[in-house]
């Protein structure tokens, strides 16, 4: 039995609509129904990333780091196929000499980030002690 059943369904056009359990989501080729599939993979990377940040720091004995932010950008390249991915995290805690290590971590244990071809990989940056 799988652990993951999703059902999309496309009526017509480019349009498709995912069952993921009870909800739905809606992912449109052209932009006009809703996000493309880029920026829905853009989005998930970017969801994905953010517990396994917070997962990072807990370990690395932060027990509360506050509100976090992703700015997350994604390059097409001539065919509209991603071409490169890059995080910038905005982090409420001071979280000092601990960030790469803490990335490191979140790479580590990020689904996402291990289901992506190497090359399209976020170049990831944080900027700590944010104001958010």
């Amino acid at each position: 039995m799988p652990d993951i059943e999703v059902t999309s369904t496309c009526k017509e056009g480019y349009t498709t609509t995912s069952a993921i359990g009870d909800r739905e989501l809606t992912v449109d080729a052209t932009n006009e129904n809703g996000p493309t599939p880029n920026e829905v993979l853009v989005a998930d990377y970017a969801s994905c990333f953010i517990p396994a940040f917070r997962v990072g720091a807990n370990k690395q004995g932060f027990e509360d780091i506050g509100q976090v932010e992703v700015a997350a950008q994604g390059t097409l390249d001539e065919e509209d196929d991603l071409e490169s991915i890059s995080f910038e995290l905005r982090v409420e805690s001071a979280l000092g000499e601990s960030v790469q290590d803490i990335v490191e971590r979140a790479e580590d244990i990020c689904h996402i980030h291990a289901a992506l071809r190497k090359e399209l990989r976020a170049d990831v940056t944080v900027t700590d002690d944010a104001d958010l």
